[in-house]
């Protein structure tokens, strides 16, 4: 039987929240520029550095449903119910960037957790 692994949030520390609230909201509001700004003025705030790992994942997420969406028909469908859903959980990484906790966006935060940057 395989074992689930609930989603935990955790509380970094105080300083570090604090510095990096507004790197991390940048991380998940822009993207992949987000994630390349963080990387470059605050790679060694673990906040910043883990919302903006998230906002890279919806920049690769997105990038696959652009891809999808050159299919005709079925491609375009997908790409466009994708796309909403993406909006949402975007939305979603602003809210928790902003929260003062690492909680994973759902869905996209197991994938963004496997980046060692």
């Amino acid at each position: 039987m395989a074992k689930k692994h609930a989603a935990v949030a955790h509380k970094a520390g105080s300083k570090e929240v604090e510095e990096g609230k507004i790197f991390a909201f940048l991380g998940v509001f822009l993207t992949i520029i987000g994630f390349i700004i963080v990387l470059l003025a605050k790679k060694d705030n673990k906040y910043a550095m883990y919302y903006a790992k998230q906002g890279l994942v919806l920049f690769i997420a997105y990038v696959i449903l652009w891809i999808i969406g050159i299919i005709p028909i079925l491609g375009w469908i997908i790409a466009i119910l994708g796309s909403i859903l993406l909006l949402i959980l975007w939305i979603i990484g602003w809210v928790y960037a902003l929260s003062g906790e690492e909680k994973p966006i759902p869905i996209i935060g197991q994938f963004a957790d496997k980046f060692n940057i």
